[in-house]
């Protein structure tokens, strides 16, 4: 499914006391590894891509549990998409220079859940707030590599 098409789910947004190559970089280390965890998750509800491949720096074609990259343009933007059997989704991630030495680095989400079992893992992972903790636990993860 195209990202355009999937609906939008929320955007998470942090600022960094870096520049946006440091942030790029660090955000690549911090996506660019499955843990145990993340691939045990990925195996349970099918996910498309179950493991760490490809690539190193994130490039087009790098893989991890749950996400395979569809574009990456280093210091700027990283493409992420992924399905399983209750969801297609999508995790941008964009970085922009916001004055000397800062950055913002913003998430958006998007994804689309087809169906009765669609809806109800939507429920559980959405609207329970879980993955906006999720995400906000990765752009802090960023933030903190990179000051």
């Amino acid at each position: 499914m195209e990202i355009a098409a999937l609906p939008h789910v929320g955007e998470q947004t942090t600022v960094v006391a870096a520049e946006p190559d440091a942030v790029w970089r660090d955000l690549s280390r911090v996506m660019g590894h499955s843990s145990a965890g993340a691939t045990l998750y990925a195996r349970l509800v099918r996910a498309a891509d179950r493991g760490t491949s490809g690539p190193r720096p994130l490039a087009e074609g790098s893989a991890i549990a749950g996400f395979h990259v569809t574009s990456a343009v280093p210091g700027r933007e990283l493409v992420m998409e992924g399905s399983h059997r209750f969801s297609s989704y999508a995790l941008v991630f964009h970085v922009e220079r916001t004055g000397p030495g800062r950055s913002l680095l913003r998430a958006e989400t998007r994804a689309a859940f087809p169906g009765l079992a669609g809806g109800l893992y939507r429920r559980l992972v959405i609207s329970s707030g879980g993955h906006v903790i999720a995400v906000r636990r990765l752009l802090s993860a960023v933030r903190r590599r990179s000051e």
